[in-house]
């Protein structure tokens, strides 16, 4: 073989060594959007902003925020998914959503939330707490349940979608107690929000970012929160369990995802510096003044293991209350 042809292969060879290098070098060379499957003010919307603003100072481009809502979340997703692989379009995903969404929608859904969608990071998760409007004549979630229960079909309450972690923590509210009530849909938080300040609903389950500011100023009143432990955003409001129920346990985990198939290079780089960013004492405590709880950063693998076990998790619970999508 002539030396100038093996000169050359051997030169083709480390071209081709150093390209996956390169590609993670030069990606972005161009702003990243982060869809946000929500309408603006509710919590996904509260943690995509701190995220998009911090990650767009690691990689050197800006992030941009692109509210997408309706449908529960699932136009949003589906314009993820479907998206070109390339690290350049992201889902801000509330996670317990979406978990909830593919099964209430099972089957009718243009997109497969595990086939068409990699988890890149797990972010944390957000309490819920109910609350209701100062009209409503219930002080403590004792009284709530009494009051639902002696007026059947009085009791509106709100929710920011149809498979949200708000309507599923309500659902299981009425199932175990009995009560009769009224389910009202919006698409997002920051709409189901304004109307029940404004009492044209009078109840709600909803995540403490989007409920917080409301029940300091006191145009909302804060039952109970739905963790097992009190939260340190509202210390002085029981939580359900210690109200003289048991087990009542539900958050919404936020994470955020990339199109099936984005190069592991992208991937790698885009969980270890959303991973830097949940670790950042600075950060945390931003996102704490917004009720959002931080987790240790996971690999893909292991967020795609929480992702799975969302997706078990709400399936039982949909099954158990038979709630359906369209109600």
């Amino acid at each position: 073989m002539p030396r100038i042809l093996r000169r050359a292969m051997c030169a083709s060879v480390v071209i081709a060594a150093l390209l996956p290098v390169a590609a993670l070098a030069a990606w972005p060379e161009h702003p990243i959007k982060l869809v946000v499957p929500y309408p603006p003010g509710g919590a996904t919307d509260v943690i995509g902003r701190i995220i998009a603003q911090r990650l767009s100072t690691a990689v050197g481009q800006q992030v941009v925020i692109d509210n997408r809502g309706g449908a529960g979340g699932n136009i949003g997703a589906d314009l993820v998914a479907k998206a070109k692989p390339d690290g350049y379009t992201l889902l801000m995903a509330a996670m317990t959503s979406h978990s909830t969404m593919a099964r209430l929608e099972r089957g009718k859904l243009s997109y497969d939330l595990q086939k068409d969608l990699a988890p890149v990071q797990v972010v944390g998760y957000v309490p819920l707490v109910f609350v209701v409007h100062p009209s409503v004549p219930a002080t403590s979630f004792q009284q709530l349940v009494a009051y639902a229960k002696a007026n059947p079909k009085k009791l509106t309450y709100a929710s920011s979608g149809a498979g949200a972690p708000q309507r599923m923590a309500v659902e299981m509210f009425r199932v175990q107690s009995g009560a009769d009530m009224i389910h009202v849909p919006y698409k997002g938080s920051g709409p189901a929000m304004t109307d029940l300040v404004g009492g044209q609903v009078l109840m709600a389950a909803e995540t403490v970012p989007a409920a917080l500011q409301q029940v300091r100023a006191g145009k909302l009143r804060a039952l109970a929160v739905t963790t097992p432990q009190r939260i340190s955003m509202l210390p002085d409001v029981p939580t359900v369990n210690e109200s003289g129920w048991k087990d009542f346990d539900v958050v919404s985990t936020f994470g955020v995802m990339a199109p099936a198939g984005t190069p592991s290079d992208v991937m790698a780089r885009l969980n270890a510096e959303i991973g830097k960013i949940m670790q950042d004492p600075a950060a945390k405590e931003q996102f704490l003044q917004q009720g959002v709880y931080t987790l240790p950063p996971q690999t893909p693998a292991e967020a795609s293991g929480r992702l799975r076990a969302e997706l078990a998790k709400w399936s039982k619970v949909i099954d158990e209350t038979g709630v359906k999508a369209d109600e």
